[in-house]
């Protein structure tokens, strides 16, 4: 019977724990959180698309034009990051502001500009490709398999 009571006593401690741990725990909304992501993240876009068409009305072929406003967005992005207001951008947007090629600038610079003060070569050199190594080698990988699987299919 001993037994029985401290089994009994270790639910009721485990169920006061996950009381505690329910109200401690932060509500996430959801539904807004994917409305300001839909938002920024669209917004970014809608600015891309519009660097395109100053392109292509500038009289850059079509392919030119998408090099070009890939590197225009990857600046803008790089630049926004640098002055701090990307990091502003992604509490509102979250995943809106990361998955557009501006959040792979921001993933690039972002370790870059917390090492800068360990100088520019063991800061800033050594850590801007600490997220943006991974993502290379995943980036490289994938189009390799992609390329294999083309070849075999075709």
């Amino acid at each position: 019977m001993n037994e029985n009571a401290g089994f009994n006593k270790q639910q009721q401690d485990v169920a006061e724990f996950q009381g505690l741990i329910d109200q401690v725990r932060p509500k996430h909304a959801y539904l807004k959180n994917a409305i300001m992501a839909f938002l920024v993240g669209g917004t970014i876009c809608l600015i891309g698309q519009c660097i395109l068409q100053i392109y292509t009305g500038q009289g850059l072929e079509q392919q030119q034009a998408q090099a070009a406003t890939a590197a225009t967005m990857v600046f803008l992005g790089a630049f926004l990051t640098g002055i701090g207001v990307y990091d502003q951008i992604g509490k509102y947007g979250g995943a809106g502001s990361i998955v557009p090629i501006t959040g792979f600038a921001n993933s690039i610079v972002a370790p870059a500009m917390e090492a800068r003060r360990e100088g520019y070569v063991f800061g800033v050199g050594a850590k801007m490709f600490t997220i943006a190594g991974p993502v290379l080698v995943y980036g490289f990988l994938i189009s390799v398999l992609i390329g294999i699987s083309f070849f075999l299919l075709r």
